[in-house]
Parts: structure tokens; sequence; C-alpha cells
């Protein structure tokens, strides 16, 4: 195993090799190798291969992203020893402008992304969030909360049970005893 690689052990015993800083997206998972180092691997007890690979995959686009940024910073540095014709205020003003278009840019492209990464089964979706929460990658977890949030804003009640396939456990009586206490919420 390469030194810049992590090893992560799904609850269902998949081991998944990940570039360190990919793997250091999850709060978890940077403070176990602080703490203890990661040379045996990493077990992740509450998150299934399926979902683990999925969250890697979350983490290496999002790193990745990060990278380009960060190329594109190192190559508009570039363009500024190459340009002579201009003047140094004008130069740095042109290759900042280059560089906020081009990660502004990226940004666009990982939202992108991210609209159609998370457009995943609610089984899915539900999993997305547990193991993020589990994680802590606020990103994610952001993500697929905020997709949840979009699913049911606007909707009735029995439209809210039908989406998640919930059941609804109460008699008519006992339904309208509880819309009666809680009259606040249905205003």
């Amino acid at each position: 195993m390469a030194a810049n690689t992590i090893t992560l052990r799904s609850s269902d015993g998949e081991e998944f090799i990940v570039d360190e800083l990919v793997a250091m997206e999850s709060q978890t998972i940077r403070h176990v190798i602080e703490d203890t180092g990661a040379e045996n691997g990493i077990p992740l007890t509450e998150v299934d291969s399926k979902i683990l690979s999925k969250v890697i995959e979350y983490c290496k686009k999002h790193v990745d992203a990060e990278r380009a940024a960060a190329a594109c910073s190192a190559s508009t540095s570039a363009d500024e020893e190459r340009d002579e014709d201009l003047d140094q205020d004008t130069l740095s003003r042109f290759i900042e402008l280059k560089n906020w278009a081009l990660k502004w840019e990226l940004k666009r492209e990982l939202k992108r992304w991210d609209k159609d990464f998370i457009k995943v089964d609610i089984t899915t979706l539900f999993d997305l969030v547990l193991a993020a929460n589990y994680l802590h990658i606020k990103g994610l977890l952001d993500l697929a909360c905020q997709t949840i949030a979009d699913m049911v804003k606007g909707k009735t009640p029995d439209e809210i049970c039908k989406i998640f396939n919930i059941k609804m456990e109460f008699t008519p009586e006992e339904e309208e005893e509880i819309r009666r206490e809680n009259q606040w919420a249905f205003e």
C-alpha cells in the first residue's frame, strides 16, 4: 500500500483503498488518523459497502475540484510571467479576474455534478444522510438533507407519507384529536 493511501473497511467487510486526502474529507476518519494512525485500515462499522462507495465518490469529486481550483491559480501565475506587454497592475487584475472566472466555473460544474449525484432512491438518500452524519462530512450531509427538504417543501402530510412510504397508524378520530391539539401547525 502506498504511503498516501488509506484502507477503509465497510460494515460488510469490503475494503476500499483511497487517497488520504479523499479519506480526510471525513472529520471522523481525520480524527482516527490523527489519534491512532491508519496502518491497519479504518473500520467503518456504520456504513455498508454500497453507501461507502457513494461517499468515496462524493469525496473524490470534491477533492478533485479543490485540486483543479488550485491548478487554476498556479496556471494563472504562470501566465503572469509570460505577458510582458501589460503593466504589472493591469496584469495582476487580469489574472485575478481570470482566476475568479475559472473557479466560478468549477463551482458551477461541481454544483451540477452534486445535483446529479444525489438523484438516488429514497433508501439510498437516507443511508447517505446517516453515513455523512456518522463520518462528519458536512457538504454531503447538507446536500442530502437539502434534497429531502426540497422533496417535502409545500407538500401535505398525506403527500409526505406517500413519498416516504409512511403508513398512518392513527384512527380518523385520533388524527382529528392531534390536529385539534396542534392547530397552530396547520395554519
